[in-house]
């Protein structure tokens, strides 16, 4: 099965031979129009001249920039996200405003806000409730920009809530219940099928749901066929079912990122 949905390269694992700024030229290079991003500062609330320089390297390697992580505190690390911190309301209100204003700037209109792994001493149920008033925020404020919150259920730590498509799917449902439209699930086809989900069954029971989609091989999290997920049939699929967004390219090339692509031209 094919389909024909566009790719987006995810700079924040691919290309990552080279420094943040220089990596949406070198997506151009490799053929690709498009790239998307974890969130690419340090802190939450970065300088202008850092946000600008950002700015300049999409702007100027003449990619569109399709999507961005919220902060998400130390990512990859022992943070995994924010969302449900309480002690990090303040520093995720702030990046609020710095994620609006690259929103406007480039026209990036999906944001990937993680969830964040329990913590110790918190009640879980103020960690939700936490979590909820965030996205909330973060809805309302990107709501200006044309954007959308994506929830996306991932693997690798037993204290992030957030394991499966029905988890994820759950907590999207309460945030519109709560009055936020633009709130939708992120399916990363890798951490569904590593947490256990029938991906399939997920693709074909929700695919007009999903908000974004991203794929990687598993196991090992590598290029299409380095692993064993039918990932062409699962995209066809997806689109057969009513995604019509882009598809994030974010895994970790077995080599080196130039030399990942094979896939595409096989």
């Amino acid at each position: 099965m094919s389909h024909s949905l566009p790719y987006t390269v995810n700079c924040s694992l691919l290309f990552t031979e080279l420094p943040v700024n220089e990596r949406p030229a070198a997506a151009r290079r490799a053929g690709f129009d498009a790239v998307e991003f974890w969130w690419p500062f340090e802190s939450a609330a970065p300088g202008d001249a850092e946000v600008d320089a950002f700015v300049a390297a999409i702007e100027d390697a003449g990619v569109s920039l399709t999507g961005l992580n919220l902060f998400a505190g130390r990512l990859p690390g022992p943070d995994r996200g924010v969302l449900c911190h309480p002690d990090r309301v303040q520093e995720f209100r702030d990046n609020l405003d710095v994620v609006a204003g690259i929103a406007e700037r480039t026209g990036t209109t999906a944001f990937n806000a993680l969830y964040g792994l329990r913590q110790e001493g918190v009640d879980p149920a103020e960690h939700d409730e936490t979590a909820l008033q965030n996205t909330l925020a973060a809805a309302k404020a990107l709501e200006a920009v044309g954007g959308t919150v994506l929830i996306e259920p991932i693997s690798g730590s037993a204290d992030y809530p957030l394991l499966t498509a029905a988890q994820g799917r759950a907590f999207v449902a309460a945030a519109r219940e709560a009055g936020a439209g633009n709130v939708a699930l992120l399916a990363d086809f890798f951490h569904l099928a590593v947490n256990g989900d029938d991906v399939a069954a997920v693709v074909r029971d929700h695919a007009a749901e999903f908000g974004h989609i991203q794929i990687a091989d598993s196991p090992g999290r590598g290029e299409p066929g380095s692993g064993e997920l039918p990932l062409m049939d699962l995209l066809a699929a997806a689109q057969e079912g009513g995604y019509s967004g882009y598809v994030g390219l974010e895994y970790k090339p077995t080599g080196a990122t130039a030399d990942s692509f094979g896939w595409l031209r096989g």
